[in-house]
C-alpha cells in the first residue's frame, strides 16, 4: 500500500517525487524500489504535459473562472523556458533541465520543467531523457536529506 501512495504522490504538482522520497523514508521503505516507484510515477505525466499542457493552457487562459489560473501556469512555464535559455543558451538545454528537474528546490520539478521545454520546442527524446535525469538526482537528494533529517530526529 505504501508504494502505491509514494507512487500517486509522485504524480501530484508541486509536491512530485520530492514529497514522495520524504514519505519513503519516513516509512523506512526500501531504497532502491522507493526510487524506482517515485521516478516512474514523477515521469508518468510527463508526455503528457509535453504533448498537451500548453494547448490546454492557451485553451483555458481567456475562459471565465479558469483564466486566471491557466495564465498563471502559462507564465510560469514561460519564464521556467528563459530561464533555462539565459542559464545556458540554447546549446545547453539538456544539462540546464537536468539541473532544474535535478535540484530540490520549489517550483523546479518534472512538471515545470517539461512545460518549460515544451514552450522552448525541445525535442521529446531529449526533454523526457533529461527531466528522467532529473528526477532521479532529485530522488537520491530527497532521499539523502531526508535519510539524515529522519536520523537526528529519531
Amino acid at each position: 500500500m505504501n508504494y502505491l501512495i509514494i507512487f500517486l504522490i509522485s504524480m501530484i504538482p508541486i509536491i512530485e517525487l520530492r514529497g514522495a522520497m520524504v514519505y519513503a523514508v519516513g516509512y523506512e521503505l526500501p531504497y532502491i524500489p522507493a526510487l524506482i516507484t517515485c521516478v516512474v510515477g514523477n515521469m508518468l505525466p510527463v508526455p503528457f504535459i509535453y504533448f498537451f499542457a500548453r494547448k490546454v493552457l492557451h485553451w483555458g487562459a481567456d475562459k471565465p473562472y479558469i483564466g486566471k489560473l491557466f495564465r498563471f501556469f502559462l507564465e510560469k512555464g514561460e519564464r521556467a523556458g528563459q530561464k533555462l535559455v539565459k542559464a545556458t543558451g540554447r546549446g545547453g538545454l539538456f544539462v540546464a533541465l537536468l539541473l532544474f528537474v535535478g535540484i530540490p528546490l520549489p517550483g523546479t520539478g518534472a512538471w515545470t520543467g517539461t512545460l518549460g521545454a515544451s514552450f522552448l520546442n525541445m525535442g521529446f527524446k531529449s526533454t523526457v531523457a533529461s527531466v528522467c535525469l532529473g528526477v532521479i538526482l532529485a530522488g537520491i537528494i530527497m532521499a539523502t536529506v531526508s535519510t539524515g533529517v529522519f536520523h537526528v530526529i529519531g
